[in-house]
């Protein structure tokens, strides 16, 4: 039971800024935006993230951090994609790129620094629970978070008339403009918040998964987090499956490799990114279904006529 609950509590830690990064880039792929730039935001994150808290002491001032950096990144996607109409595919690659060169420039001076990570919950009486206290009532606050989130982004975009609106812009731009609704600028805010959410997910692995900030961290949990999204079908209850699917398949690949089966470290190590091969190899061959289920307009440029 003992080694079962640290699997599982190692599961819930890796899938976290998978869920956060993805969340947020739901709500900009709905919008009818594709950033690829999540991976650049999210290291940008990490390094600003660790950065604030290595200077403030602070885990929820190193987060706000994490947020604006992922956001300011998302500025320039959006004024490169949205402002300019600039292809998003080359914009995204390009941001990712930039993102991982900037957060080595800002985190070279605190490698091999380690601050405090972010205190997880106590509940007296019910964090002392066998096996579930700890699982339930004993996580930081970034895992409460994520799933908040993603409740909320679910409320959101089926229980608002905003969310309606911002699901219409991603399915016919053309039709919400001649309607009245602003495009770009709902457009702009979607990228924004994803942005946001990017780098909060970056920012989680330096202040709650691991102390402290080594360059590259992220190691492509961005491209993991765009593929989450193209597996939920868009759907928020899915992304958080496929989160805790994908991060399992992280950690057991892990144990596997402790366990000695004599399989080459190399090979465990590429499964959660196999895995997002095969998925989305499978979400192609099933165009029937998922394929509906993307926004129409996502990933085209939109000017307005007048």
């Amino acid at each position: 039971m003992g080694l079962l609950e640290a699997i599982i509590l190692s599961v819930i830690a890796a899938s976290t800024p998978l869920l956060l990064a993805a969340a947020g880039e739901l709500v900009v792929e709905r919008s009818g935006v594709l950033n690829l730039g999540v991976e650049g935001m999210m290291i940008m994150g990490a390094a600003c993230g660790f950065a604030g808290a290595w200077f403030t002491g602070s885990t929820f001032l190193g987060a706000l951090c994490g947020i604006a950096a992922g956001a300011a990144l998302s500025c320039v996607f959006a004024l490169l994609t949205l402002g300019l109409a600039v292809n998003q595919v080359a914009a995204g690659l390009a941001l990712t790129i930039l993102g991982v060169g900037l957060s080595g420039l800002i985190g070279a001076g605190f490698v091999g620094e380690k601050i405090s990570p972010a205190p997880n919950l106590y509940i007296p009486l019910l964090t002392s629970i066998p096996f579930i206290g700890r699982i339930l009532f004993g996580q930081d606050l970034f895992v409460y978070f994520s799933v908040a989130l993603v409740a909320a982004i679910w409320w959101f975009l089926y229980r608002t008339r905003a969310g309606l609106v911002l699901r219409a812009v991603g399915d016919s731009h053309t039709s919400a403009h001649a309607l009245g609704y602003p495009v770009l600028k709902i457009r702009m805010f979607a990228v924004l918040f994803g942005g946001g959410c990017a780098g909060l997910g970056g920012a989680f692995l330096p202040l709650a998964y691991t102390p402290f900030f080594i360059p590259g961290m992220t190691a492509g949990r961005g491209w993991i987090a765009l593929a989450l999204v193209v597996f939920s079908s868009w759907l928020p209850g899915r992304l958080a499956a496929g989160a805790y699917l994908f991060g399992a398949v992280t950690i057991l690949q892990l144990h596997a490799q402790a366990f000695g089966l004599g399989i080459p470290s190399q090979l465990m190590s590429s499964l959660p990114y196999l895995a997002t091969v095969v998925v989305l190899v499978l979400i192609s061959r099933a165009r029937g279904t998922a394929g509906s289920a993307a926004p129409a307009s996502l990933g085209m440029v939109f000017v307005p006529d007048r």
